[in-house]
This record gives C-alpha cells, sequence and structure tokens, in this order.
C-alpha cells in the first residue's frame, strides 16, 4: 500500500513526523505493507514540495506492481498541491483513501494545532480538479489507532482487492437486447457514447423514422426545408 503524508510548513512539523509512525503502525498492525518516504528522502517522510512529490512518485513508480492502493494521511493541514501532485505523477489508476487526524480539544495551541479538517477538504477538491477519483473515510477526521478506522482500513483493502481483480476482466452479454427497455441500453462499440441516444431507434406510432441521407444532411448543416 503506498502511503503519502501531507505536510504543510507553517503548522506544527513534529505532527507530521508522528503522523507517518502512526499510519505505519496501523498498516503493520493490519497485515499490510506500506511504500512511503523515508525521513532520509525528505523531513519526516512527508510530502510538501514538488521535489519531494517527484521522490515520493518515482518510489511509486519503481514499485508498481507491489501498490494496490494509496493512502493520503494527513497529520496536519498539509499540502494540497503536492498530494495532487504526487498522484498525478505516479499514475497509478488504483484507489485512493484521504485520513485526516482530528484535532484534540486541550491541544489547540499553536504548538500543537492540526487543522487536518480543513486540509482534507482542501486536498480533496484538488483532487477533483485533477480528475483523480479518491475515497474518504466513514468520518471525516480519524486517527489511525481508532477502531473506526481500522474498519474504513479494512474495507478500503476490499476495495483494492476487487479493483486489481477486475484489472483485465472481460464481461461479454449473452441474448438479444431488452429493445422495449431504452433505459438500460448501451453501446457495445464506444463506451463513451453509451449515456447518448442511439442514431437510429424504433421510430414511434404513426411517425417516420428519418432516412440515413436526411440525417447526414441535417448532421451536415445542408437539410432544406421542404417547400409548402
Amino acid at each position: 500500500m503506498g502511503v503519502i503524508v501531507g505536510n504543510r510548513g507553517f503548522f506544527p512539523d513534529h505532527l507530521a513526523k508522528e503522523g507517518r509512525e502512526e499510519i505505519i503502525k496501523a498498516l503493520t498492525a493490519a497485515g499490510i505493507e506500506p511504500l512511503v518516504l523515508s525521513p532520509t528522502d525528505s523531513k519526516y517522510g512527508a510530502v510538501e514540495t514538488r521535489v519531494e512529490s517527484r521522490k515520493c512518485a518515482d518510489l511509486f513508480r519503481a514499485n508498481r506492481d507491489r501498490i494496490d492502493g494509496v493512502i493520503v494521511t494527513l497529520p496536519n493541514f498539509g499540502e494540497e498541491r503536492a498530494i495532487a501532485d504526487t498522484l498525478r505523477l505516479a499514475d497509478l489508476n488504483v484507489p485512493v483513501l484521504i485520513q485526516a487526524t482530528p484535532d484534540s480539544a486541550s491541544k489547540m495551541s499553536i504548538k500543537f494545532r492540526r487543522d487536518s479538517f480543513c486540509g482534507k477538504m482542501s486536498a480533496c477538491n484538488n483532487l477533483t480538479q485533477y480528475g483523480i477519483p479518491y475515497s474518504i473515510t466513514s468520518q471525516h477526521t480519524e486517527s489511525p489507532d481508532s477502531d473506526i478506522f481500522r474498519k474504513d482500513l479494512e474495507w478500503f483493502a476490499g476495495v483494492c482487492r476487487v479493483v486489481k481483480g477486475l484489472r483485465r476482466v472481460r464481461i461479454g452479454a449473452l441474448g438479444a437486447r431488452p429493445a422495449a427497455f431504452n433505459a438500460v441500453r448501451y453501446s457495445k462499440r464506444n463506451p463513451r457514447l453509451r449515456n447518448r441516444p442511439p442514431l437510429r431507434g424504433p421510430g414511434r406510432a404513426g411517425r417516420k423514422t428519418a432516412s440515413p441521407a436526411s440525417r447526414r444532411a441535417a448532421r451536415d448543416g445542408k437539410h432544406r426545408p421542404r417547400r409548402p
């Protein structure tokens, strides 16, 4: 499992260090091998700059066959662009889970303030802009050592197994297509046309279906109105 540890300079750095250790411990306890930058690769093994994004992406690409999914952990606000850049540069096309660690009501000073709540929204917004699909945890913020995150991790591991198993699946349809139920039709030729109406369908009662020549003329802008 690939892991991206988010960090942002003006938030407490020690939270990134602790967060990395916590997520590694949680994954290891679940029998999942984490693949993450080391403290020698970047500050606390987190991703904050463009250079660190490239390092993490290179690590993921070099171990592509070992990565079934990626977990983004936010022990503090995190740098949303660095997270999105890492996933785009790695180009793994695997499931992504976003996890954010909650603040403690008794530790809201500048030394311990995380603001991961807002950081998660910002990271998700950037992934949406980049066109990168992702999943979120049951609760907006969850500690890596919590029971709810363990359940979410179990669910996400299952998602990764299903996606990996269906990576090269081929699905065939047997029998006649249900022509009377247009809501369930699909295009067998071009997946991008699945939601478009067919070029030619059954004509309505008392109504003639346009000929191929008429449709081509209308498409090319050469259609002429009939004379009265």
